[in-house]
């Protein structure tokens, strides 16, 4: 079944209310199995692409995920880059900065790993979590030393615009960047949450931290509202993917992914003729 990405995405200038976007849609595989052949092919492509990404070496993938906890962020990583060179693609996961980020500003420890031409990088949370997290808990800010402290909306305007910004610099030099949000709702997170506690192998996953934030789910889901309205944008748009269903997730992510690649519409370098005859003068010395 084809999967129509668009409907998943933000458009630039568009005004986002999570209670009209699904957590849950029809599922685009017809079994499990029919699932599983469908994210291998998903898989095969993408990691075909990663070659003439790094083949071409003229721009660079960096793919951002932000969800509430449960969303299955990690798994979504896991299974959708399975196939991808590990030489030619990093994952960053970004918790509590540490005292010498404080030092700069919120942008700063995230561009340190921003990936190179030729290659993908993945951001498992990211520098929105400076206008989400931040913005439910402003208390964070008194350990950042920002001067003259929050000031109502145009504070968060200011980061927002410096965000925008950013990621326009980033796509004017190369690197094209897809922003997901997994939209998990809050009756699928207790699920999941009861799962960490039931399954002793994921026991690892759940601390009594995950339900003191649950508290705050209309507050996160006010402060997505307001990111995803203010930085979604024509060349880094955010995907608003329905994460209820994890097969699903998965389907949709890779889509989306391919089709970001494949727009760049890669070729592997060509071989000029000075080039071909040097191959072949060395081809004849390798054959004897």
């Amino acid at each position: 079944m084809k999967i129509k990405t668009k409907q998943f995405r933000v458009e630039e200038g568009s005004k986002v209310d999570l209670d009209k976007w699904p957590t849950l849609v029809d599922p685009f595989y017809e079994s499990k199995e029919n699932y599983q052949e469908m994210l291998r092919g998903h898989v095969a492509r993408l990691a075909e692409q990663q070659k003439l990404l790094y083949a071409s070496n003229r721009h660079a993938i960096l793919l951002i995920f932000q969800a509430m906890d449960a969303a299955g962020k990690d798994g979504v990583i896991q299974h959708v880059m399975s196939g991808v060179n590990p030489q030619g693609c990093q994952v960053f996961s970004f918790k509590h900065p540490s005292a010498t980020e404080l030092k700069h500003d919120f942008l700063w420890r995230t561009t340190r790993d921003l990936p190179e031409r030729g290659r993908i990088g993945i951001f498992n949370r990211s520098y929105y979590e400076e206008v989400l997290i931040v913005r439910v808990h402003p208390d964070i800010l008194a350990s950042e030393a920002v001067p003259n402290g929050p000031a109502g909306k145009q504070f968060w305007h200011k980061r927002y615009r410096s965000i925008r910004n950013a990621e326009q610099h980033l796509h004017a030099n190369g690197t094209r960047i897809v922003k997901f949000f997994l939209h998990l709702s809050k009756e699928e997170q207790r699920k999941r949450f009861l799962a960490r506690i039931d399954e002793p192998d994921k026991n690892w996953k759940f601390s009594a931290a995950d339900i003191e934030e649950r508290k705050y789910w209309d507050d996160y889901m006010e402060a997505y509202e307001h990111c995803l309205t203010e930085t979604s944008s024509d060349d880094s748009p955010w995907y608003v993917v329905p994460a209820d269903d994890k097969q699903n997730t998965r389907l949709i992510v890779s889509q989306v992914i391919l089709e970001t690649i494949e727009d760049l519409k890669m070729s592997y370098p060509e071989t000029s003729p000075a080039r071909r005859k040097e191959l072949l003068k060395l081809r004849r010395q390798l054959a004897k």
